[in-house]
């Protein structure tokens, strides 16, 4: 398996997973989404909420706010020392208390632990009109994906194959391929239509160019042909702030790692137990 990264930043990166199946593409993405761990407020004590907005439909727009993560400082409640029941290491808290008439942001929450503060501080919650008041504590634990969206790393998580563009002597270059390409990754070129190397990740696979092709009375069949390669696939992906991405990526590998090694495992506890029954 290798990776080779074309762009990686702190909240989107691009790259290029080749060696692996469909299978092993599609839980890769799937882990980076619902497997990697991250801080979401979970309870909120609401203390004195006189808006026009509901409590449970404020703590949902609470919960949904994206939270730093430091994944060396806290745990998840289910490994926890304290077996979940609340402490340092499983959850934070935060505080809010504002009067209006004013907008209340997530920058007002204040947090016991500065370095889980919100990514965005001017993500607006509620708006509090004269002499209205909200006052709360809210709680942030880990927790993942696959148990609520709230949880989720990614903003965007995708794949696709990677393209690949032949295009045979029969080209005349009419151009008509170069015209109908949404992506701009065909050109014309001593009389023949001619791929632009740098833009060939670009392609979205829609076959239009083909469909153009066979408009220009080439004949039943198409000069240019956009096929998939097996085995290489092209990744993007976005996070929300709370994790880095490379962070995201790192964690999601080594959830699939644990997991086949999960597996191997259970499997040789099997094969075990089938030899010792079959000896007896």
């Amino acid at each position: 398996m290798d990776i080779v990264f074309s762009r990686l930043g702190d909240n989107e990166a691009r790259f290029v997973l080749e060696g692996v199946s469909d299978g092993f593409a599609n839980s890769f993405r799937r882990a980076m989404m619902s497997e990697v761990p991250t801080l979401a407020i979970e309870d909120v004590r609401i203390y004195d909420n006189t808006s026009v907005l509901f409590d449970e439909i404020l703590a949902s727009r609470l919960g949904l706010i994206p939270i730093r993560t430091d994944l060396s400082t806290y745990r998840l409640p289910s490994r926890c020392e304290c077996g979940g029941a609340g402490c340092p290491r499983c959850y934070t808290v935060y505080t809010l208390s504002v009067e209006g008439p004013c907008m209340v942001y997530s920058g007002d929450l204040v947090p016991r632990d500065p370095a889980a503060s919100p990514v965005h501080d001017r993500i607006p919650i509620l708006r509090l009109f004269e002499n209205q008041k909200l006052v709360l504590e809210a709680r942030a634990v880990l927790g993942k994906g696959k148990e609520h969206s709230k949880w989720q790393p990614t903003i965007a998580c995708g794949y696709k194959h990677y393209p690949v563009i032949t295009i045979d002597d029969r080209c005349d270059g009419c151009g008509m391929c170069v015209d109908e390409c949404p992506r701009g990754r065909l050109a014309n070129g001593k009389g023949k239509a001619r791929v632009i190397p740098e833009r060939l990740e670009l392609c979205l696979l829609c076959r239009l160019c083909e469909k153009a092709c066979k408009r220009g009375g080439i004949g039943s069949e198409p000069a240019i042909r956009v096929d998939e390669e097996r085995s290489r696939y092209i990744f993007n992906v976005e996070g929300d702030g709370s994790l880095p991405v490379r962070e995201i990526i790192k964690e999601a590998l080594l959830h699939l790692k644990e997991s086949t090694r999960s597996l191997l495992e259970s499997l040789d506890e099997i094969a075990g137990g089938t030899s010792d029954e079959e000896s007896e």
